[in-house]
């Protein structure tokens, strides 16, 4: 199978482990670095040139959203608030990695255009 096919499957394991990081609270150098790697994989992968506008601006949204999860503790109360800030955290160091290469790469692609 191409690395092309593996993407979405690497996309979907961040998620699903950004989740359960948020649930159970498993908030390891170890698995914030893996988060980080499958994030690396996703910005190589998965992002085309058409995409490129798109994804930036979603990472964009998703990394202001998830600064501001904490702020729902009063009505959500600490627990569940404290997951939804850790699951925010995940999440960005999830896709941080992808929006450094994509962004790497519209730079060049800008810079090398005639």
């Amino acid at each position: 199978m191409s690395l092309e096919k593996w993407g979405p499957y690497v996309f979907l394991l961040g998620v699903v482990i950004a989740l359960l990081v948020g649930i159970l609270g498993m908030n390891d150098p170890t698995i914030i670095g893996l988060l980080a790697l499958l994030g690396l994989i996703v910005g190589l992968v998965n992002i085309t040139d058409k995409e490129i506008t798109a994804f930036l601006v979603a990472v964009v949204a998703l990394m202001l959203s998830a600064n501001s999860l904490g702020t729902f503790q009063a009505l959500l109360g600490a627990d569940l608030s404290g997951m939804l800030v850790t699951f925010g955290g995940a999440m960005v160091a999830f896709v941080a990695p992808a929006a450094v290469v994509v962004s790497l790469k519209s730079i060049y692609d800008l810079a090398s255009a005639k």
